[in-house]
């Protein structure tokens, strides 16, 4: 760990401090570069704008740049260390959105007293921007700004910790459910975590095709059923009718467990006490609910699936973002839908189930990698993803 400190502290540091620069697209080396690029020539794009709003995707960079933006209240796992602490994140996400989908993007921390001042700053800024992306941002005011965002901007906007992950987990989901011969209308599902990413896992997941009435929401204190007093709207819209009161208890028998809550949370009994064929998406960050090898020792039918790269089938969101706002952009969306999600998920699941290409074998040093219970989703460096989601999304954000 101290020399993944050092190397990682290097690495943000030198040669120079961080991890974004920007440079011109355009030429301007000589005198008539300097008069088009500024004073006199930049007065004729500033006229059209001024006539034609829609110009500014013609003559800007403004239908290709993303706001990342955060108030740093949920930093990873980290948690609230606030806005400044939140920029190397930032500035990281950024450089995903580049090298996945050559997405420009300023990174943005706000340093808001009130949810109603960071949504009033972002809405100010805005026209800035072809896209907003929320990021690191805790519930449940994560929620309450993202609507209030969609609401009042004609651009998308998309909080990854919540949509981002659902995708992506729905994506492998779908294809973990084909490996071990079961169906998403007929499972019983456990999600621990009912922060943004578990909320929205669960409500992609009824979006296509699961049933409400067969998932149950484990919070901090224990299931969440109709009998609880604390819950806020969003935890009262999966509250159930149960017995069910600990995470022990809701796993018996269960057929997924989807976990977006802490290390170390579950139990070697717990997974023995899943269904047959069971599926295990652990995916807190860095440690995860349980260890791969714990399951594996305890139940050797499960598939599993964790948030890091040192084991397979990794749920990373950069599967996601990136082209979702890709083929956002491509179809001039204003806004980023449920269709347009599903597509991405769909299509991300259609393409682990082809022939993984040489490249590809060779980015990662294996021999061999085709689908089943080690490789349930694509690789990050996939050539195909920049081809196939984008044009999914895209296609969705058409159809309407």
């Amino acid at each position: 760990m101290t020399d993944l400190k050092t190397r990682a502290l290097a690495y943000h540091e030198q040669p120079r401090p961080g991890k974004l620069s920007v440079e011109a697209s355009k030429p301007c080396a000589t005198q008539a570069e300097l008069s088009l690029a500024y004073t006199p020539g930049v007065a004729e794009p500033v006229r059209a704008i001024a006539q034609n709003p829609a110009d500014a995707y013609r003559y800007t960079n403004k239908g290709n740049l993303v706001a990342v933006i955060t108030d740093g209240t949920a930093i990873l796992g980290l948690g609230n260390l606030g806005p400044l602490a939140a920029k190397p994140v930032m500035e990281g996400k950024a450089v995903l959105f580049k090298r996945f989908a050559g997405i420009d993007v300023f990174d943005i921390e706000v340093a808001a007293p009130s949810v109603q001042s960071f949504i009033e700053t972002v809405v100010n800024i805005a026209p800035t921007f072809g896209g907003i992306n929320l990021e690191d941002i805790a519930a449940p005011h994560c929620f309450e700004i993202e609507a209030a965002l969609k609401e009042r901007l004609d651009i998308p906007v998309f909080h990854d910790d919540q949509h981002g992950t659902a995708v992506v987990m729905c994506a492998g989901l779908i294809n973990a459910l084909d490996v071990q011969g079961k169906r998403l209308e007929d499972i019983r599902l456990v999600c621990l975590g009912a922060g943004a990413a578990g909320l929205a896992c669960m409500r992609l997941l009824i979006a296509m095709g699961g049933r409400k009435e067969n998932m149950i929401l484990v919070d901090s204190k224990g299931v969440i059923h109709s009998g609880r007093t604390d819950l806020n709207a969003h935890k009262r819209e999966f509250a159930q009718d149960t017995p069910l009161r600990s995470l022990a208890d809701a796993m018996r028998g269960a057929d997924v467990f989807i976990g977006v809550s802490g290390p170390n949370l579950v139990s070697r009994e717990m997974v023995a006490s899943l269904a047959e064929r069971p599926i295990l998406f652990a995916m807190a960050n860095p440690d995860p609910e349980i260890l791969p090898a714990e399951v594996k020792a305890t139940r050797a039918d499960a598939v599993m699936a964790t948030g890091r790269s040192d084991f397979p089938n990794q749920v990373n969101n950069v599967l996601g973002f990136p082209y979702i706002f890709r083929g956002a952009f491509d179809a001039r969306a204003g806004a980023i839908t449920q269709p347009m999600m599903i597509a991405a998920a769909r299509a991300l699941a259609d393409l682990a189930r082809e022939p993984v290409p040489a490249e590809v074998l060779a980015a990662y040093g294996l021999d061999r990698l085709e689908f089943g219970p080690e490789y349930i989703l694509p690789k990050p460096f996939d050539p195909r993803l920049i081809e196939r989601i984008p044009a999914a999304v895209a296609t969705a954000a058409r159809e309407g």
